[in-house]
């Protein structure tokens, strides 16, 4: 790597730590201030790096801007495929990942159940891949919708139909609404045979740079096979995963179940104050 640009990208890598000074700047790279300020004037001339009042340098806007379209390149589904390959072979349940497309979840992937022991025992499955479901009758469709404004989330429900799909399907806005209280709560959704009669699910958010939800990653099991009971008993593994994924991807979770179970690592943030 040319010597110049390595001394550059060293000085934008430490203003990753906050405002910095030309002195403090030229210590980092160790050279002298002039070679530093030269440096220091490209990236501003670029935009990389801006001057401020009190003469000190820090980011600058076109570098936030570059970041932003390399994070909207990267394809959840992609980021997510080995976390959701894992947690299946791990416990055997399907494991899909589903984003909110409209008034409906599309899903993205879906790695199948495997029971070899219960041949039959699993159903027609909702969440294969491409299906989109009503995001009111799943609890993907919980997670992300608890997640939204509550001024478009009022306007979103009332416009749904809140069918009888089964003997436990949520049949108002106000009982939807209900629920995502808990949701919020929580962190998770369960799916308690709302949709399909002999289908449980649980479901937990993936989170983006601003902290919100981009998509949400479930484990579905038959009724039979598996109560909502036991099925939730796999939450801390959920919560880690769809935490792994949102750090893969670029995003801000609250660091609370990883480095226990899959082993990502937060890294401390900087204090820019």
């Amino acid at each position: 790597m040319s010597q110049s640009v390595d001394r550059a990208l060293t000085i934008l890598a430490s203003l990753g730590d906050g405002p910095t000074s030309l002195e403090q700047a030229a210590a980092r790279v160790g050279v002298h201030k002039s070679t530093a300020l030269r440096l220091l004037r490209t990236l501003q001339e670029h935009g990389f790096v801006q001057r401020r009042p009190d003469h000190r340098y820090q980011l600058g806007g076109r570098l936030f801007s570059l970041a932003q379209q390399a994070l909207e390149s990267i394809d959840v589904r992609q980021v997510a495929a080995p976390y959701l390959a894992s947690l299946n072979e791990r416990y055997g349940h399907a494991v899909q990942l589903a984003v909110l497309e409209g008034d409906e979840v599309l899903y993205l992937d879906k790695v199948d159940g495997r029971y070899p022991d219960r041949p039959g025992a699993w159903p027609d499955p909702v969440g294969r891949i491409g299906r989109r479901v009503p995001a009111v009758a799943t609890a993907v469709g919980k997670v992300l919708l608890a997640d939204l404004p509550e001024d478009q989330l009022t306007v979103f429900l009332a416009g749904q139909d809140f069918a009888a799909r089964t003997r436990n399907s949520i049949r108002s806005a106000e009982q939807f609404q209900a629920e995502l209280v808990g949701v919020r709560r929580h962190g998770w959704a369960a799916d308690q045979a709302e949709y399909q009669e002999n289908v449980n699910c649980i479901a937990a958010p993936i989170v983006g740079t601003d902290g919100t939800a981009i998509a949400a990653c479930s484990i579905s099991a038959p009724v039979q096979l598996a109560p909502l009971t036991e099925l939730s008993r796999l939450l801390p593994e959920l919560l880690c995963t769809v935490e792994a994924i949102s750090l893969a991807y670029g995003g801000s979770p609250t660091p609370r179940w990883c480095e226990n179970r899959c082993g990502a690592k937060h890294v401390a943030r900087a204090n820019r104050t």
